[in-house]
């Protein structure tokens, strides 16, 4: 598995496939392994892993299998976990690189990382 990477460009192909592969994707967590997992029709297609600690989770590490990848899946991951930290009430901590840049094209999430934590992460 290789970790998620920077978007990359789509050909119309890819793009009907990415779109079958949205349209059969969740995401769940898995609290024994730490980690959200996404899966496209019931195959593992990628996961992040995380660390809970008390009202505060670090949010790692994604990667996304080398044949899901340039399909947009890795985002799912991203959404998912920050809309469950926010419905739980807990402070994100995004040192997954991937997970910390969703969240710069995505200021709304930002609240979620405390205000004394963001210039460490570039949010401030």
């Amino acid at each position: 598995m290789e970790p998620s990477g920077a978007e990359s460009s789509v050909t119309p192909a890819a793009a009907t496939a990415a779109t079958a592969a949205t349209a059969a994707t969740t995401v769940t967590d898995d609290p024994e392994r730490s980690r959200y997992e996404l899966r496209v029709a019931g195959e593992l297609a990628g996961f992040l892993t995380y660390h809970l600690r008390g009202e505060q989770i670090s949010l790692n590490h994604t990667e996304v299998e080398p044949h899901f990848q340039g399909k947009g899946l890795a985002t799912h991951l991203a959404r998912f976990s920050l809309d469950d930290a926010r419905k739980r009430g807990l402070a994100v901590l995004p040192f997954c690189p991937y997970v910390n840049s969703w969240i710069r094209k995505h200021p709304e999430y930002e609240d979620l990382v405390p205000p004394d934590r963001r210039t460490e992460f570039g949010l401030a």
